[in-house]
């Protein structure tokens, strides 16, 4: 797996877990459209080839920011057609996290605005630092969210609480978001990563083949009826049946051990 990117940190932090960082904190690890591709494809890489991670931890450089968004100092000379070019890009990362086969917590460590808040939407769940600030501002701006915000939101936080957020365009504080739905965990701001990494190990350690099957069951649970969706969760589970890790994990269980597991 490449590691050698620009404006993204990624390393193993474990056997099972890949640590993913916006590193532009200079500029509130805004996205440029070379950190979208970067983006792009780290997740596209794991589409391929898991070549062992089992979770994704995603965060932000410093204290400050988790991302501001798009790089507006970049967009300011862009013409409709770089815009546009630009916006493809970050379109195509978008459904790369949303096709990883491998769950992604967003560890949010500092404000995450515009796209950097509709990238902590297209995480699996989020844990944030007490403070974090998140806001959809892309109205302000004369544009309206692009990144599956308004797909997102009202499925975390409800339709009319997504609708005043979006068409306010104001910020709200960690504590909100986590009233709200939004966000899973507020931590502290000096043990966020640590939460973060502790609870992608817990998920690193359970059986990875189910791990990714029942990631997607739960994923198109909102997209289809109830009847549709069971069909695909049993064929997901059916699956499983036959495979290794269950016969690991049902002996290691009467064994009174911790199973281990192999993704077979």
């Amino acid at each position: 797996m490449r590691t050698d990117y620009k404006y993204l940190n990624v390393e193993r932090v474990g056997e099972h877990v890949l640590l993913v960082m916006f590193d532009r904190p200079e500029v509130r690890n805004a996205k440029n459209t070379e950190m979208g591709i970067e983006q792009m494809e780290v997740m596209r890489s794991l589409y391929v080839d898991t070549e062992g991670v089992r979770c994704v931890v995603l965060t932000g450089r410093g204290d400050k920011a988790f991302s501001a968004g798009g790089d507006l100092k970049e967009r300011k000379t862009m013409s409709e057609t770089d815009w546009q070019r630009q916006h493809a890009i970050f379109e195509q990362g978008v459904m790369a996290m949303r096709d990883c086969p491998v769950p992604i917590i967003g560890a949010i460590n500092g404000a995450a605005f515009g796209g950097g808040c509709e990238t902590a939407l297209n995480c699996d769940f989020i844990y944030a630092s007490r403070t974090a600030k998140f806001a959809l501002t892309e109205v302000t701006l004369g544009i309206m969210p692009g990144a599956m915000g308004t797909q997102n939101l009202p499925l975390a936080v409800g339709e009319r609480r997504a609708k005043e957020i979006i068409l306010t365009g104001e910020a709200f504080t960690a504590e909100q978001a986590y009233e709200w739905g939004l966000v899973n965990k507020v931590c502290e701001p000096e043990t966020l990563l640590d939460d973060t990494i502790r609870t992608a190990n817990k998920i690193a350690a359970n059986a990875p083949l189910s791990i990714v099957r029942a990631k997607r069951s739960i994923s198109i649970a909102n997209q289809v009826d109830r009847h549709s969706g069971y069909q695909f969760e049993l064929e997901a589970y059916n699956r499983l049946v036959g495979t290794e890790d269950r016969t690991e994990g049902v002996l290691a269980f009467n064994e009174k051990r911790p199973a281990q597991f192999i993704g077979r």
